[in-house]
């Protein structure tokens, strides 16, 4: 199996994380997939990390800006959210994407993880604020020790999108993360994520995106833009200790 890694995450020895590609397999139920073969991927991808398969916690995602704290339950039946977090060591947290953002969180200081799916939908609602926030209220954490890494994503360099996204975009205040070519608009989801993760207090130089494109690289990722019917790759981080 093919992961990749971040760098800023790879810092701290207690965490466990990955970020996975095409070649780790399918690891979605919902797209009419054989769910024997998911399920092995899951296996297979457990082995491989060194976590225990049944203690992966995974969401429903549907866009939203939901953010859910891990709970005995959500074991059994995933929880519907687009952001999870735990400060509970053993317990890896999954955010499933093809071209979305998966964006991985962790609290140095207070030893809280957190996963969030990002898509467009997901940066127009800031749902990296609402993480931010709730680690703090929740667990007491400073922005300023919360490290990101954001995986591998659509580009600015294929995300066209029509005129009524673009007047979203503008009525929203995204016209930095807009970009125009011939008679086409282009959207940034980097940009705006960049921006609102620094608003929320987050350090520069602990914030670090995968510059490739999902959709330019689909021999590497799953792109729904890029091939319509497919797969997912995933972020998933846990904590080890």
């Amino acid at each position: 199996m093919k992961f990749y890694y971040s760098e800023k995450l790879s810092l701290f020895p207690e965490l466990l994380h990955a970020f996975t590609t095409k070649e780790s397999g399918n690891l979605a139920f919902h797209v009419e997939d054989d769910e024997i073969s998911v399920q092995e991927n899951h296996s297979l991808l457990a082995k491989e990390l060194g976590y225990e398969k049944n203690s992966l916690v995974h969401m429903k995602q549907i866009h939203s800006d939901i953010v859910h704290i891990i709970k005995d339950e959500d074991f059994d039946t995933p929880p519907t959210c687009d952001a999870l977090i735990t400060n509970r060591p053993n317990i890896p947290i999954m955010v499933m994407v093809a071209d979305c953002s998966p964006v991985l969180f962790y609290d140095r200081e207070k030893k809280v993880i957190a996963a969030a799916h990002a898509g467009r939908q997901g940066a127009f609602k800031n749902i990296v604020a609402n993480v931010v926030d709730k680690m703090v209220r929740e667990f007491g954490s400073d922005p300023k020790h919360i490290y990101v890494s954001v995986g591998a994503s659509i580009g600015v360099c294929c995300y066209e999108v029509g005129d009524e996204i673009y007047d979203e975009a503008k009525e929203k205040g995204f016209d930095y993360a807009m970009q125009k070519r011939g008679e086409s608009f282009y959207l940034d989801v980097g940009a705006i994520l960049q921006k609102q993760l620094l608003s929320c207090g987050i350090k520069s130089e602990n914030i670090e995106f995968c510059s490739e494109c999902s959709c330019c690289k689909t021999e590497t990722f799953y792109s729904y833009r890029g091939e319509g019917q497919t797969g997912r790759f995933a972020g998933v981080i846990s904590l080890t200790q």
